[in-house]
């Protein structure tokens, strides 16, 4: 179609409104005004995705399985993805982040690649596994978290005796939203190390984390216990934050506009999320969707790593938080 004077004039003398309607729909537009199965606007945030929760002890199970079943060769990483059960979601865990239970063998190198989606890595078994980002090898130790930023290279290799296990967590569900997906593999396969370090603004070990949450206050809301974020400029779309929770401990119930994954590194307890009750022990995942109740409660003493899109929605000037008791 074209805007010559005659088809204007027949626009612009159109007889109804259906006629109207549609010749607009031939031009690939629609009128604000029509009843919508999805409206534009609705009155506050509501997420399609739903709380859900991942058993590390099922999923270590089933990852000792894949390393007698499947290979580095087969498999460049073995892992399994954390799908929201939400009908038509095949990866996301939720809108803007994905999770994964991850496992590699003694003596074995997953290879390097690099990717647009940002990455980390809690460590939840490992005594001899590494990381080499950009070249620079550092340890994979149980409790550490380690950083894998944007088109790093990246890659991991085992040095230990004993199977290892950890949780990734990346903003894969993002990427696809806003299309700057890129991917390649490393030219080399491995990428070569240049140094190897134990401090690195990769890696949180264990132990400082143990130290700053020693050191960490509570929010005066009482929202979150005592709390630290642990810097990742690299990363901004991905907030990470550990929480330290003694026994008996719980919070008072709050929603927010932002999506939050929670990993435990220690202790057992109970989460409400919205209507579903989670009862969770060590290595678990909670997925809390944005905009519903969260509780918590631990009865023994806990430490939850969380990341969430709480700056990237903070940035945007998206969030909010509300307290419900």
């Amino acid at each position: 179609m074209d805007g010559s004077p005659r088809l204007l004039d027949e626009l612009r003398s159109l007889p109804t409104l259906d006629a109207l309607v549609g010749a607009i729909g031939a031009r690939n537009m629609t009128p604000g005004w029509i009843r919508r199965a999805k409206p534009i606007l609705w009155h506050e945030m509501k997420s399609e995705f739903v709380p859900a929760h991942w058993r590390y002890a099922e999923a270590k199970a089933a990852m000792q399985a894949a390393g007698r079943l499947i290979g580095t060769d087969l498999a460049e990483r073995r892992n399994f993805v954390m799908r929201n059960p939400i009908p038509g979601n095949d990866t996301a865990t939720l809108r803007t982040l994905v999770c994964a239970y991850q496992s590699i063998l003694p003596g074995e190198k997953a290879r390097s690649h690099r990717h647009a989606p940002h990455a980390l890595r809690v460590i939840l078994d490992s005594r001899g596994s590494y990381s080499t980002v950009q070249g620079e090898k550092t340890p994979m130790e149980t409790g550490d978290i380690v950083l894998t930023p944007g088109w790093h290279w990246h890659g991991h290799g085992h040095d230990g005796g004993e199977q290892a296990f950890w949780f990734d967590g990346l903003d894969v569900p993002l990427t696809h939203l806003l299309e700057p997906m890129f991917f390649e593999e490393h030219p080399q396969g491995w990428e070569p190390v240049e140094t190897a370090v134990d401090v690195s603004p990769m890696r949180f070990p264990w132990a400082d984390t143990q130290r700053a949450l020693d050191k960490a206050r509570a929010d005066n809301e009482g929202h979150f216990g005592p709390t630290i974020e642990l810097p990742a400029p690299t990363m901004p779309t991905i907030t990470i934050k550990v929480h330290k929770w003694p026994s008996g401990w719980r919070n008072r119930p709050y929603r927010r506009a932002a999506n939050t994954v929670y990993v435990v590194m220690q202790g057992s307890g109970t989460s409400r999320i919205g209507g579903a009750t989670f009862d969770w022990s060590f290595g678990d995942t909670i997925a809390a969707p944005a905009w519903l109740e969260i509780e918590h409660k631990a009865s023994a003493d806990t430490v939850m790593f969380s990341m969430s899109d709480e700056n990237l929605m903070k940035w945007s000037h998206y969030y909010r938080i509300e307290a419900l008791g």
